[in-house]
């Protein structure tokens, strides 16, 4: 069973940074693609960035792009999203999950999530 823990969350001014972590259990977090999503209250949750299985490769979101790095760590099992500039309208509960299929930016790529991270950014 793969299972996944965010953390790194919290409120914060716009402007500020944060860094958000996603630790995977299980020996086969290599073998992974990683990607970050957010929800948003009310709406669909969407993509935000993905990295392949050996940091092969990133995608990115045009609302994301330029201030957002997303990286691994396998030795770790960890992936990382570095959010700087942060807006008003990146508030969110941010999923990290785990694709089998690799590099993804689908939803439906995913076959494992964590349970979420809050982020508030006021203005």
């Amino acid at each position: 069973q793969v299972q996944l823990v965010e953390s790194g969350g919290g409120l914060v001014q716009a402007g500020d940074s944060l860094r958000l972590s996603c630790v995977v259990s299980g020996r086969t977090f290599s073998t992974y693609g990683m990607g970050w999503f957010r929800q948003a209250p009310g709406k669909e949750r969407e993509f935000v960035a993905c990295i392949g299985r050996s940091d092969s490769g990133t995608y990115y979101a045009d609302s994301v792009k330029g201030r957002f790095t997303i990286s691994r760590d396998n030795a770790k099992n960890t992936v990382y999203l570095q959010m700087n500039s942060l807006k008003p309208e990146d508030t969110a509960v941010y999923y990290c999950g785990a694709s089998s299929r690799g590099f993804s930016i689908l939803k439906s790529s995913y076959n494992y999530w964590g349970q979420g991270t809050q982020v508030t950014v006021s203005s």
